[in-house]
């Protein structure tokens, strides 16, 4: 049997703004059911919290007042609707021994870690959290984003708009050459290229051979456009010495361009450490964070873990120059559009969550990567959704499967930007353009779905 602890793990008479006034807690809320015929709500709710901070199945001898008074506590229940609200004392949670700064990961492990597994609880998913000033200005946060990303560019530093990329298909297959090729083709139109998460040091593809050939294609497609271009390599890997190596032989290799690199930290699967060792080491570029595999404990489908929100959130603290935040129901991985609240946390200084309202003190924002199935004619739906267009967008089948290849699939893209951005109806600046014109005859699903009447409005015969 469960021991009940409740009358330690609870303090239903704590409201809310009283927590947030004081600053000495972060604050989560999860949404959780317990399992039939372990106890009471509240019952269930008191374990996870004890479960979370200081507790145990049984009463220790070695508990003291001063363990009290850093417990968990549950301070707010709605048992019909499976929510539960708990504050953690801030003090609960580890510090770097080299210089006191906060982690991720003791934040984890405290408010999703054992928790995740109790026999009494049939699921607990956090939907939201409120990390207070005193314990936010400890995180490190990130050294660079988006802005950083328009200086190289030469754009408006305030207000730059989308940087246009592409990710080189197929994601594994293509030899170092032909890779490289790929890279020059796409960046005689566009500015962006990033490895896919796979990507990496393959046998048929050996990471220094490909580095130094994507080098040399960034100086020619420089030199051809008169235009400055990035590259975004992946230097995930298991061990923060390879990490470090992969990243200082990229730039020595890039040379003249080196701050024209963006560092690929594939952070779910390699986790918190992998995106610190490349924001601690490598503090001067920008840090890329793919998040393939999250929607294991992400998606709606799932009732365990936390949400896309909360993941993303977590990105900022880490120091997450950008994070792929999904194409809010505009492309072709699973998303709303109210996945705006997402971007918003993180680009934002001020912002609401589902729950929590969150200051962020002026820490560097983190930039939303649009990725996964978009293309030049459903860029204008999805600026309309955001409320802007200052994020990276990376179309893969959206340039390179343009009819007249990546070049012109990279200028559609910006095309369709430039039109958004100047008000312009995409049709009518199609008229003037023509690899937005093409796009039109590529995507044709798209256009019919969209743009009805497109083929007579821009004179294409069926």
């Amino acid at each position: 049997m469960i021991l009940d602890q409740s009358n330690r793990y609870t303090a239903l008479d704590l409201k809310e703004e009283d927590l947030l006034a004081g600053g000495k807690h972060v604050l989560t809320v999860y949404k959780m059911k317990p399992k039939p015929g372990f106890g009471a709500y509240l019952e269930i709710a008191a374990h996870f919290a004890a479960e979370s901070s200081t507790g145990t199945n049984v009463e220790v001898c070695t508990t003291d007042d001063f363990t009290k008074g850093v417990d968990a506590l549950v301070y707010e229940i709605d048992e019909e609707n499976e929510i539960m609200k708990i504050a953690y004392p801030n003090d609960l949670f580890d510090r770097n021994i080299i210089d006191g700064r906060a982690m991720v990961a003791s934040f984890m492990t405290l408010t999703l870690g054992n928790n995740q597994g109790m026999g009494d609880v049939e699921y607990a998913k956090m939907l939201d959290f409120y990390i207070p000033p005193a314990y936010l200005q400890l995180f490190d946060g990130p050294s660079m984003n988006i802005q950083d990303m328009w200086r190289v560019l030469g754009r408006d530093l305030e207000n730059g708009g989308m940087v246009v990329g592409t990710i080189i298909k197929p994601k594994l297959g293509l030899r170092p050459q032909p890779f490289a090729d790929a890279c020059h083709m796409f960046w005689l139109g566009g500015d962006f290229i990033k490895n896919d998460e796979p990507q990496g040091n393959q046998v048929f593809a050996p990471l220094k051979d490909t580095i130094t050939l994507v080098a040399d294609a960034m100086r020619r497609a420089q030199d051809e456009t008169g235009q400055a271009k990035i590259f975004s390599a992946n230097i995930t890997a298991d061990d923060p010495a390879e990490m470090i190596a992969r990243g200082e032989f990229i730039l020595e290799t890039f040379a003249e361009n080196a701050s024209h690199v963006a560092f690929l930290v594939d952070g779910f699967v390699a986790g918190g450490t992998a995106v610190t060792t490349a924001r601690r080491n490598f503090p001067a570029q920008f840090l890329h964070y793919h998040r393939a595999g999250h929607g294991a404990l992400t998606s709606p489908q799932s009732d365990r873990g936390y949400t896309a929100f909360v993941h993303c959130k977590m990105s900022r603290l880490l120091g997450a120059s950008g994070i792929h935040t999904g194409t809010m129901g505009y492309g072709k991985m699973e998303g709303d559009k109210d996945d705006t609240n997402i971007a918003y946390m993180i680009e934002r200084d001020s912002a609401d969550g589902p729950y929590f309202h969150q200051e962020w003190q002026s820490m560097k924002a983190t930039t939303p990567i649009i990725s996964g199935g978009m293309n030049a004619l459903r860029l204008p739906g999805f600026f309309d959704n955001l409320g802007h267009s200052n994020v990276i967008q990376t179309s893969g089948g959206g340039a390179f499967g343009h009819v007249d290849g990546g070049t012109a699939g990279a200028k559609s893209l910006g095309q369709a930007h430039d039109a958004w951005k100047s008000g312009v109806d995409l049709i009518e600046y199609a008229k003037e353009h023509k690899e937005l014109a093409r796009a039109f005859e590529t995507f044709q699903a798209d256009a019919d779905n969209l743009y009805p009447g497109w083929q007579e409005k821009l004179g294409v015969h069926k």
